[in-house]
C-alpha cells in the first residue's frame, strides 16, 4: 500500500495548483502536478497512476521540493552542457587541414580513418562512428565520380552529351 508523502510547507494548496496551471514547458508542468496533487492528500500511488510518473522518481521529486523550495521542481536538463568533445578546437582545424590531403592509408577519408587518425592524436581508441561524426562536422564529403562502364565509349557520350545541350536549349527559348 502507497503511503502518503509529507510535503515541506514551502506554498499552498492553491499556489500549487496556479503554478501547475500557469507553468507552460511539460516537464516542470508535470512536476507541479505531482506535488499539488500530494499536498491535496493523494497517495504517492494516485499521483503516479495521475502523471506517469514512477513511485521512486516521485519521491526524489518531493525530496527536492522539501529541501530546495519551488526552485528544486524546475527542469535542469536545460543548464546541462553535455559531454566535453574529444578534439579540442585547434585538434579540429589539425584535423580539417589533414582532410585537405591523402588519407594516411592511401584512398579517400572515411569514418574509420579518421577515427585511427584521432586515436593516434588522443593516445586512444575511437570508434568509427565518433571518426565519421568528426568527417561530418569539418564538412568533408568524398566527392567521388561515379565510374565508368569499362566498355563505354568516350566518342559516343560526348556526342550524346552535345545532343542534350541542343534539346534543353531549345526548351528553354521564350516563345514571343
Amino acid at each position: 500500500m502507497a503511503h502518503r508523502i509529507r510535503l515541506a510547507p514551502h506554498l499552498s494548496t492553491e499556489e500549487l495548483f496556479a503554478r501547475y496551471r500557469l507553468t507552460k514547458r511539460g516537464a516542470e508542468k508535470t512536476r507541479w502536478q505531482v506535488v499539488w496533487l500530494l499536498s491535496q492528500g493523494k497517495t504517492s500511488q494516485e499521483a503516479a497512476e495521475a502523471t506517469g510518473y514512477s513511485r521512486k522518481w516521485i519521491r526524489r521529486l518531493v525530496a527536492r521540493y522539501n529541501a530546495e523550495g519551488p526552485d528544486g521542481l524546475q527542469d535542469r536538463r536545460r543548464k546541462n552542457p553535455g559531454q566535453r568533445r574529444l578534439l579540442s578546437p585547434e585538434q579540429q582545424s589539425e584535423l580539417s587541414v589533414a582532410l585537405e590531403g591523402p588519407a594516411p592509408r592511401g584512398g579517400f577519408w572515411s569514418g574509420p580513418e579518421v577515427a585511427r587518425w584521432m586515436s593516434e592524436k588522443l593516445g586512444r581508441t575511437v570508434s568509427p562512428q565518433r571518426g565519421w561524426d568528426y568527417l561530418r562536422r569539418a564538412d568533408y564529403t568524398p566527392q567521388v565520380p561515379r565510374p565508368a562502364h569499362e566498355s563505354a565509349d568516350p566518342e559516343l557520350q560526348a556526342s550524346f552529351q552535345g545532343r542534350v545541350r541542343q534539346t534543353r536549349s531549345r526548351r528553354t527559348k521564350k516563345i514571343p
